[in-house]
């Protein structure tokens, strides 16, 4: 299988994403690597999740727990800093690159530190790549929908990023870059789910920036697939899309309050912020395909085109104010979700 006997490195592994990606890695799913390691710089985080897995011994299925003891690592660092992310890299075949700066205002005040985690950061894994001496098989670098016709700091150094990956094909040939793009994930730490979630749990109200506002409903589980889908069947340089439904905040708000007597708060845009997702631009449209669940965006350098394009899967950009999700089908996603994890 696709990833027995490699070494796997996440870079902001103890995020949202990152350990549901160790997770599914120690499942199985892809075969059995030699070793996963969580690199990230965030000591504490590390260790609730060593102690996490430690406790699965009693709780979940023996594979998950043996194979934690087996091959799962950790190693404190810093994508920012070159000299941490070469050690790490040195010892990896295959690179999830999901390490950022991500919540929308806090990059429109802290511009500087959005670049310094999302492009250097980016740059110095790409970097590493090129010169750690190690065959490096494959980086799948995590971007978001911000990065599509960004308007604000976060999706602007996102932007950044994807142009990054593609362009270190051609300085890495022996190595395949490539990433994946979509929105919020429904439940992960920062979204606004959870968020309403608590409001709820308080008594309300519940916030919302706008009534217009749409998002497409992205589940942490989707979010996975995506990256091992780009793991599995991505070109150099192209972009994986998940095809997902879409919805109004305001209805998820609705379905969430289930009739009671909560009060909806409209609060304005904040600094940065979308009305509606896009995950494939107009402009892109014309050179995206469709693979089985995946928008696949190929790349803009013509030094990294395959075989012919064909007739493009889209007509127009790929974007949520198409909303295709109400009532009850809302209701069943939100069944699907598990709050607990991302409310810790």
């Amino acid at each position: 299988m696709l990833l027995d006997g490699r070494r796997v490195l996440i870079t902001g592994g103890t995020g949202s994403l990152g350990r549901k990606v160790v997770h599914r890695l120690l499942g199985g799913s892809l075969g059995r690597p030699r070793a996963i390691t969580v690199f990230s710089r965030d000591e504490a985080k590390q260790h609730y999740m060593r102690v996490e897995y430690h406790k699965r011994h009693a709780l979940t299925d023996d594979i998950i727990y043996q194979n934690y003891r087996d091959l799962l690592k950790f190693q404190i660092g810093d994508v920012r800093e070159y000299w941490s992310v070469l050690q790490a890299v040195r010892d990896a075949d295959v690179i999830v690159h999901a390490a950022a700066l991500k919540q929308v205002p806090s990059c429109e005040y802290f511009p500087d530190q959005a670049v310094a985690t999302n492009i250097r950061g980016a740059e110095n894994v790409a970097r590493a790549v090129r010169e750690s001496g190690t065959p490096i098989e494959s980086v799948i670098g995590v971007s978001t929908d911000k990065a599509c016709k960004p308007i604000n700091v976060m999706g602007m150094t996102k932007a950044i990023m994807e142009r990054i990956m593609t362009e270190a094909n051609l300085r890495c040939p022996g190595t395949r870059f490539a990433c994946v793009r979509y929105g919020n994930v429904i439940a992960s730490r920062g979204s606004v789910v959870p968020l309403f979630q608590e409001q709820i749990d308080n008594g309300g109200p519940v916030t919302i920036t706008l009534k217009e506002m749409t998002r497409f409903l992205l589940s942490l589980d989707r979010a996975v697939d995506t990256v091992l889908a780009a793991l599995e069947g991505a070109k150099p340089g192209e972009i994986y899309v998940p095809i997902v439904p879409a919805a109004r905040v305001v209805d998820l708000a609705e379905t969430m309050i289930e009739g009671r007597p909560i009060e909806i708060v409209y609060t304005g845009i904040r600094p940065g912020e979308k009305v509606h997702e896009i995950l494939v631009s107009e402009e892109e449209a014309y050179r995206t395909v469709r693979r089985g669940d995946y928008y696949v965006v190929r790349p803009m350098l013509p030094e990294l085109h395959g075989e012919p394009l064909g007739e493009p899967a889209l007509t127009g950009e790929y974007s949520s104010s198409r909303v295709t999700m109400t009532g009850g089908a809302l209701r069943e996603v939100l069944k699907t979700q598990d709050l607990a994890d991302t409310l810790a």
